[in-house]
């Protein structure tokens, strides 16, 4: 009856709603979506002017072919102790001076100087590739949530500086927000469950919610 189960007035909102930003300023470039569009998190959602970014990348990557020189510094020191192992073999027979002995040491220590150098520069290359790419990375503006595209607020070719891009609303779950009487105080407890019946009941049959 009506009496067990009363109905009151209510509304039902997104679970949440976000301002979506750019911690760095530029021109749009490109927008992915339109409002009332479904976007997943993690979506491309405004790409800004990057062709700075890109080059940088372009360049980073070039330095990371040293790679070559790493294998050809390797096979430098492994001649070089080729030439000291046999250098020493003809010392201990008296074939050849100690001043050979000691230019064929003194080769593979430079021969390991070279290679260890060449390490560094290629970790450094490495290091710098990661750098340019997190920061081409960051002109892509990613949705931070899965929902619906309620405000676009920039357009293409606008410059944006620490401003809201676009706003998400979150639709999955969603609140509903309904008033009561005072006298139901204490009497609505957590896990309780409630039927919902929105204006527009497509199914008819209205949905479940839990306290």
């Amino acid at each position: 009856s009506a009496d067990e189960f009363p109905v009151y007035d209510g509304v039902i909102e997104p679970y949440m709603q976000i301002d979506v930003g750019s911690s760095l300023e530029g021109v749009v470039d490109l927008i992915k979506t339109e409002r009332s569009q479904i976007v997943m998190k993690g979506e491309p959602l405004v790409i800004l002017e990057s062709s700075v970014e890109e080059a940088t990348v372009k360049r980073a990557v070039v330095q990371m072919e040293v790679m070559g020189e790493v294998l050809l510094e390797q096979e430098k020191l492994a001649f070089a102790q080729r030439s000291h192992n046999r250098v020493e073999g003809l010392v201990k027979s008296n074939a050849v001076s100690t001043q050979k002995q000691d230019e064929a040491a003194t080769e593979v220590k430079f021969a390991s100087y070279r290679l260890q150098k060449v390490r560094d520069n290629k970790h450094l290359a490495e290091m710098d590739l990661k750098r340019a790419q997190a920061l081409l990375d960051l002109r892509t503006i990613r949705s931070p949530i899965s929902g619906v595209v309620v405000e676009r607020f920039v357009s293409p070719g606008e410059f944006v500086d620490n401003q809201p891009l676009l706003k998400i609303a979150q639709m999955d779950p969603l609140r509903v927000e309904v008033i009561i009487p005072s006298a139901m105080f204490g009497k609505i407890t957590p896990g309780m469950k409630a039927q919902i019946r929105p204006e527009l009941d497509i199914h008819g049959s209205g949905y479940t919610a839990t306290v």
